[in-house]
């Protein structure tokens, strides 16, 4: 499961980040995004995304779920996400995937996030790659196929997703260009520049969503030198501010004893936390420790 919550936070970094021109107003919701101007952001917003926009819908489906500037509903971000995929929108039809695979919103089904992650692999979205590579190596929705799996490893791998590499090297399996080519590197880099200049300075003023993308950050070493300790810090922050994601990767780095001593009762404590929010990671996380919550 730890797995594919690392990539279900790239996705929302990447999302953050997207910037399209198909209509008048789409910028300007996704700048009142940036700048937590949430009024704007769904005057802006709704009207394209009720005209079958799919960032629109996208960008609204993901209000939904934070709760940023509406009432958090889980349901009404799945209704969102489900039009844009509808319309071959990779990146929505990777968030619904996600939602099935943790159960948010919706029953845990992991042959409904196979179908999801397989619609948007297909398109050539790389973090969807990743994942169904996760779900054939794991038989979870689908016969377990090691080799199919490693083909989609591959796949996403050459485009240059760190996650991938590192699998395949911890594998011992060489894919044909786990190194991205010059360009890809440029592009990689720069993605990951701008993600950390927009986050640090909404993380240092108190923004949750922002501490936990700093914690992935740091965590996995994208864009910056992977430090436990400073991932540490940022998911503690976040969780303490009640967001499920960071109090159960918190709960992990207690755990495991990553940038913090191992504190398994600390990390008990913080898994509890997120998994009275519905957190399915959680919930199995203290299930498998054999744990209620």
């Amino acid at each position: 499961m730890k797995l594919f919550l690392k990539l279900l936070i790239a996705l929302s970094i990447a999302t953050t980040l997207f910037v399209g021109n198909a209509n008048a107003g789409l910028d300007e919701g996704i700048l009142a995004l940036k700048t937590h101007d949430y009024a704007k952001a769904l005057k802006e917003l709704k009207p394209l995304a009720e005209q079958g926009n799919t960032m629109a819908q996208l960008k609204l489906g993901d209000m939904y779920i934070k709760g940023d500037g509406v009432a958090q509903n889980r349901q009404e971000a799945i209704k969102w996400f489900q039009r844009a995929a509808g319309q071959g929108f990779a990146e929505a039809q990777h968030n619904l995937g996600n939602m099935y695979m943790f159960g948010i919103g919706v029953e845990q089904n992991y042959k409904e996030a196979f179908t999801w992650y397989k619609k948007a692999a297909d398109q050539g979205l790389a973090s969807a790659q990743y994942n169904l590579g996760g779900l054939y190596y794991n038989g979870n929705g689908v016969e377990q196929n090691k080799q199919e799996a490693i083909k989609w490893f591959k796949k996403a791998a050459d485009q240059g997703l760190p996650e991938a590499q590192k699998l395949l090297k911890k594998l011992g399996i060489s894919s044909t260009n786990t190194s991205p080519d010059e360009g890809a590197r440029v592009t990689q880099a720069e993605y990951y520049a701008k993600a950390l200049k927009e986050s640090k300075p909404l993380a240092e003023q108190g923004s949750a969503r922002a501490q936990y993308n700093l914690g992935v950050m740091y965590s996995h070493g994208y864009g910056v030198v992977q430090n436990y300790q400073e991932a540490f810090k940022w998911f503690k922050k976040a969780a303490e501010q009640g967001l499920a994601y960071a109090q159960y990767d918190l709960g992990a780095m207690y755990y495991d004893g990553k940038g913090i001593g191992q504190n398994k009762q600390e990390a008990i404590k913080w898994f509890k936390k997120a998994a009275k929010q519905g957190f399915v990671a959680a919930q199995n996380a203290l299930k498998e420790l054999g744990i209620n919550y």
